[in-house]
């Protein structure tokens, strides 16, 4: 036929890169209503390919073709309706025509038509819609399509959870090269999701990706090999992988290369270099970095010290719902420190944090009930609170516990309670709660009494500077309690307090002076 022939003679020319001569023999055809010829055309007006690239002439060349039922131009030209290029932006015209093409079985289709169900965009958001189509473009072969439906079954959405499914669609399409296939995959094998965990095989996955430049995978790849995992550990590596997808602006690389930096891992310690990542990161609006940002500026580690700064950064990622941030950002106003004083902001931002359970927030919390600062006093919060933090190891909680349980407030006295308290809080090395702890055994308050015991809880509080243990401990080294009796080392604890202010240890020091020669 010779509307085949002059259709041909313009396809060979058009792969010859021949523009003017496909032109010549299509725009006539494309005249005439011949739909291959039109869709041909709206291609050439897309790319301009031997014409003045032009949108809108593309745009009128797939209409006239899609009205024909061209899938192809019907495809393209859903697709410049969604992205508003030649026609006006228009979701439900985009769907339209997505769906005319998709019907006819057009996997491209299929699967932007399931990516619009699942985004909500021109339609309902419907997930089992979006994984009607989405099935039927991987089964077609489309690899994104199959990556997709791998993830709808990893994340349940629309489907029911099915790790073992979603590795069969990731598999796919990772076997067909998809660079977000071999990643997911890569995690499914490190997180041990619808597949034994295989940290080799996860490396494995992620390097192909990574090598493919996908920013995820890289990422990925320098945590296995900073936390050698399925590989050596090698932060040189680690940093290698991390500048490559911190360089494409990926914010979790971008905040561990910083943290590298900043810690001398696999290159030379740098607070510029470091400042400058989490900056990068932490503009992104990624919580870690802003965080780390603040801290930056609080300590005035690679920038001058800046409390108004770093406040604006705690403030960011605190806003995220960051536990840390909004510690650190209630510390502020209740220290005044870059933020007017503010004890109402400081047990906000204190409360936040700790109904996420982080205990930090939780122990200021109860110490601002136990103090009445921007709440009434009441010893039944203070309690909860101190409560929940020691529960997770806070030192300063457990402390402050035993010494409620000691004295008898909000709760009946009790040492031996008061003991178990500060005996938690004294192998984690609380001065406080050691001193304490040395003082219940020297009474035999809550134990027996054990002058040994009292002795060492006593000697671990002053080698840390508490000079009530240095007293007593310059004590017991006077009266022989637990120990030979040594003058000599009584006067160089007595001394050691008594430079404190204490001024028991003073008024023992003097009488001691005539007596022995203390260094």
């Amino acid at each position: 036929m010779p509307v085949s022939a002059d259709i041909d003679v313009g396809l060979a020319a058009y792969n010859a890169d021949d523009y003017a001569t496909a032109l010549r023999e299509w725009r006539p055809l494309a005249k005439q209503g011949d739909a291959d010829a039109q869709f041909n055309l709206g291609v050439m007006y897309a790319n301009g390919e031997g014409v003045p690239e032009g949108d809108a002439e593309a745009a009128h060349w797939y209409h006239l073709a899609a009205e024909q039922g061209y899938a192809d131009a019907q495809f393209n030209l859903g697709w410049m309706y969604a992205e508003g290029r030649g026609v006006p932006q228009d979701d439900t015209e985009a769907v339209k025509w997505t769906r005319l093409a998709a019907e006819q079985g057009l996997a491209d289709a299929q699967y932007n038509l399931g990516i619009m169900y699942d985004n909500g965009r021109g339609v309902p958001e419907d997930d089992a819609e979006a994984v009607q189509w989405t099935r039927l473009a991987a089964g077609q072969g489309d690899a994104d399509a199959q990556n997709n439906l791998g993830v709808m079954y990893r994340d349940g959405e629309g489907v029911p959870e099915d790790d073992a499914e979603a590795v069969k669609w990731f598999r796919r399409a990772a076997g067909q090269g998809d660079a977000d296939a071999q990643t997911n995959l890569g995690v499914m094998y490190a997180e041990g999701r619808g597949v034994p965990e295989d940290y080799a095989r996860a490396v494995q996955w992620y390097r192909l990706a990574a090598e493919q430049e996908d920013a995820d995978a890289q990422y990925s790849l320098g945590v296995m090999y900073r936390e050698g995992r399925g590989v050596l550990q090698d932060d040189a590596e680690a940093l290698k992988w991390y500048r490559r997808a911190a360089e494409q602006g990926h914010a979790d690389a971008q905040t561990n290369l910083g943290v590298m930096y900043r810690d001398g891992e696999g290159v030379p310690e740098d607070d510029a270099e470091a400042l400058k990542w989490y900056r990068r990161a932490a503009e992104q609006g990624h919580a870690d970095a802003q965080i780390n940002l603040g801290a930056r500026y609080y300590y005035g580690e690679g920038v001058p010290r800046n409390h108004a700064e770093a406040a604006k950064w705690f403030r960011l990622a605190a806003e995220q719902g960051d536990a840390n941030a909004q510690t650190s950002l209630g510390t502020m106003y209740e220290n005044g420190e870059g933020v007017p004083e503010d004890d109402a902001e400081a047990l906000k931002w204190f409360r936040r944090a700790a109904e996420q359970g982080d205990a930090n927030a939780q122990f200021n919390l109860g110490w601002m009930y136990a103090h009445g600062e921007g709440v009434p006093q009441a010893d039944a919060e203070v309690l909860k609170w101190y409560r929940l933090a020691a529960k997770q190891g806070h030192a300063g909680a457990q402390f402050n516990l035993g010494v409620m349980c000691d004295n008898g407030r909000s709760v009946p006295q009790d040492h031996a309670e008061a003991v178990r308290w500060y005996r938690l809080a004294a192998k984690q090395g609380h001065a406080g709660a050691q001193f304490n702890l040395g003082w219940m055994y020297d009474e035999g308050e809550g134990v027996p009494e054990d002058d040994s015991e009292a002795l060492k809880w006593y000697r671990l509080a002053a080698e840390q500077g508490h000079a009530h243990a240095q007293f007593n401990l310059g004590v017991m080294y006077r009266r022989g309690k637990g120990v030979p009796q040594d003058d000599a080392e009584a006067a160089k604890w007595f001394r050691r307090a008594a430079e404190q202010g204490h001024a028991d240890a003073q008024k023992l020091l003097r009488e001691f002076k005539p007596k022995v020669e203390v260094p």
